[in-house]
């Protein structure tokens, strides 16, 4: 498998980092990073230089001094064509000669309105309406106000309770984070959080309710059934990641539990809002997480992928009816929220280039493909005494870290193992970013059949040293 956007040639093990001294930045880059630069998710008083990326392609990002590392999780689970593409450059720039930005209140340009039939024929069916914002988190706080909001217009304001599950994790905003599990994310801003209802999600290698998937019945569900019959008519919405759980641990579902939802949703007439920031175009190897239940949510939120990562943008996609509720002679009823990027005609035209790609190299074929080699590659690794579980779903393979049969941490094994994997991965020249002791892979789609099996052969060898010098 090659594209346009992927060489075949692979690095050798450590290429740009053969030697540790190797990935040391120049000293003036770092001192002039770190006299003005505060990076995110970042104790900078004791985090190592920042890697210095002077270029992209393909699944490679290039170093300062002439190195390459093979980007393993998508630069943050964007970027799903390659890095530099020529046809997404080109779509840039060819926007940038003819229109840069406008204001979206009030005005509108090709590009908006492109994406938005594009994202409406591909969307489940039913949502027609596309309100762009800029980033995931927004993404998800206009999704809440737009459901609270929708209960407020349809005159039953008691509708103000949100259910989120345990787990989730939606986002940085306070809107999004209050939705999200309670984290060292989270903790520093609990005052400015509002309430949400919590419910059990289907974390099924740690079943919440101590059964196993092979003989349960997603049992699990009835946890949200309860909590939406305690509601009653104060329920507004309940809101999920479908299919797979990221920051919360890339937890996959049983497509059972997701078509449960919906059935309840439409039982208890509550809105469902379904967070695809990270799951939407192709992730989970469907064009969206919920066609693997063949449901359709109310309300559907994305970005990350959605401009293949090049641009920041957001879009938040809604059923005809929750759009008629706030049409009215009354102004009070309109959705009062915006952004000055909304729209932005740049970051639409790469969007609507992404979604050609996906017709033209038949995009979601190359996703399967990956998928049944990280099944076929990451098995073996289930004999590592390290490996508690293993979960793939599409372009995502996961490893959760542990004692497979008391399904909890080895003594000390994982004491930092994030930081610790994340260094030895570099010196091979490949870039993950584990979640606690969560690994996961999760590349670019363009990576070839070649590319994959180095990467897996390089995680497993990984684990194993790593095991045998924390035994």
């Amino acid at each position: 498998m090659t594209t346009e956007a992927s060489g075949s040639s692979l690095p050798a093990p450590g290429l740009g980092a053969a030697n540790p001294e190797s990935r040391i930045p120049d000293p003036g880059l770092v001192a002039r990073d770190r006299r003005n630069l505060w990076h995110p998710y970042t104790q900078m008083q004791t985090a190592p230089a920042p890697l210095p990326i002077v270029g992209g392609s393909g699944v490679y990002l290039h170093t300062e001094d002439g190195g390459r590392i093979l980007d393993g999780i998508s630069s943050w689970w964007v970027n799903i064509h390659g890095h530099s593409h020529p046809v997404l450059n080109a779509a840039l720039a060819a926007q940038a000669e003819r229109l840069e930005h406008v204001m979206f209140a009030g005005c509108t340009h090709p590009p908006a309105v492109e994406l938005a039939e594009r994202l409406v024929a591909a969307l489940p069916t039913g949502i027609t309406r596309v309100f762009y914002s800029d980033n995931g988190s927004t993404a998800v706080e206009v999704a809440v106000k737009l459901a609270i909001q929708y209960w407020i217009n349809r005159s039953e304001p008691q509708r103000r309770s949100i259910v989120a599950l345990h787990h989730a994790y939606h986002g940085d905003t306070v809107g999004s984070m209050s939705v999200s599990e309670e984290s060292v994310f989270t903790r520093a801003f609990t005052p400015l959080l509002f309430q949400v209802h919590r419910a059990h999600a289907p974390y099924c290698y740690r079943c919440p309710l101590g059964l196993e998937r092979r003989t349960c019945r997603v049992d699990c569900l009835s946890h949200l059934e309860e909590t939406l019959a305690r509601l009653g008519d104060t329920a507004a919405a309940v809101i999920v990641e479908p299919m797979l759980q990221g920051a919360g641990g890339m937890i996959v579902w049983p497509h059972e539990f997701l078509a449960g939802v919906r059935r309840l949703c439409d039982r208890f007439g509550v809105l469902l809002i379904a967070d695809e920031v990270l799951t939407g175009f192709g992730r989970t190897g469907r064009m969206f997480a919920c066609e693997h239940a063949k449901i359709a949510p109310d309300i559907i939120c994305l970005s990350k992928a959605l401009t293949a990562g090049y641009l920041p943008l957001g879009a938040t996609c809604t059923t005809e009816a929750i759009y008629d509720a706030f049409l009215s002679d009354d102004r009070a009823r309109t959705f009062f929220h915006g952004h000055s990027f909304t729209a932005n005609p740049l970051a639409c035209a790469v969007a609507v280039a992404s979604l050609k790609l996906f017709e033209r190299d038949d995009t979601l074929a190359r996703v399967k493909r990956l998928e049944m080699q990280l099944l076929a590659g990451f098995e073996p690794l289930r004999s590592l005494a390290v490996v508690g579980d293993l979960r793939v779903i599409g372009g995502v393979g996961a490893i959760e870290l542990g004692d497979a049969d008391l399904k909890g941490p080895r003594d000390g094994y994982l004491d930092d193992i994030g930081p610790r994997l994340a260094a030895a991965f570099l010196d091979r020249g490949l870039l993950l970013r584990p979640l606690g002791n969560i690994l996961y892979f999760m590349p670019p789609y363009v990576i070839t059949e070649e590319e994959t099996a180095w990467a897996i052969k390089q995680i497993g060898e990984v684990l194993a040293r790593d095991s045998v010098a924390h035994s």
